[in-house]
């Protein structure tokens, strides 16, 4: 087999904003061995990003937002999603720092203990967002409300749910964002094994 390779032949910055985009035309070996085709391809670039799975053990209950994303403005009637805390990480940030900043920003909550699940590309397809997600021991016996920053627009509904309900809720399709499927489907698989290990700290 070829050793895996690639070449950029062109790069150009589309747009700068928020965001950016960028087209690259490029060339990558084969696994059958040789070369490709020349290809052309627009890349969405943002800053990597924190997930934070937040969870008491003692209630059993998971941090669940809700806010409007313009991703879903295709579909109205879904425009609202039901989430995780997240939040890019800015220059001079690291993944830590940002997990903690944003459980306060964005739901209200003192995480008593974090600990790294695991990172992954979100849509590398088109997208550079690499995901550092976290879970984050927290008190839910006081959350809710609205929370996140108005200079940044941010206008998120938190909740606590048994975590029961949060299976059941993408059993049925409630949740339909891929981070917070990704970090509910690890907590279902290690749900016990989390409990112990808080629980009897």
């Amino acid at each position: 087999m070829t050793a895996k390779q690639f070449e950029v032949l062109q790069h150009e910055t589309v747009y700068q904003g928020f965001f950016s985009l960028e087209r690259y035309k490029l060339k990558h070996t084969l696994f059958n061995g040789g070369w490709s085709a020349d290809i052309s391809r627009e890349l969405f670039r943002r800053n990597n990003c924190v997930a934070v799975l937040l969870y008491d053990p003692e209630r059993d209950e998971v941090v669940i937002l809700e806010q409007f994303r313009v991703g879903a403005i295709a579909d109205p009637q879904r425009a609202w999603l039901l989430e995780i805390v997240a939040g890019a990480i800015e220059v001079g940030e690291t993944a830590i720092n940002v997990a903690y900043r944003e459980a306060q920003e964005e739901a209200g909550c003192e995480i008593v203990d974090l600990f790294e699940i695991m990172q992954f590309y979100t849509t590398p397809g088109g997208s550079s967002e690499r995901i550092t997600l976290f879970c984050g021991r927290v008190d839910c016996s006081r959350i809710g409300g609205v929370h996140g920053l108005a200079e940044e627009g941010e206008d998120i509904l938190v909740r606590a749910v048994k975590a029961e309900q949060v299976f059941q809720m993408l059993e049925d399709g409630s949740i339909e964002s891929g981070i917070p499927i990704v970090a509910i489907q690890w907590l279902y698989i290690h749900r016990d094994s989390l409990r112990r290990r808080w629980l009897a700290a």
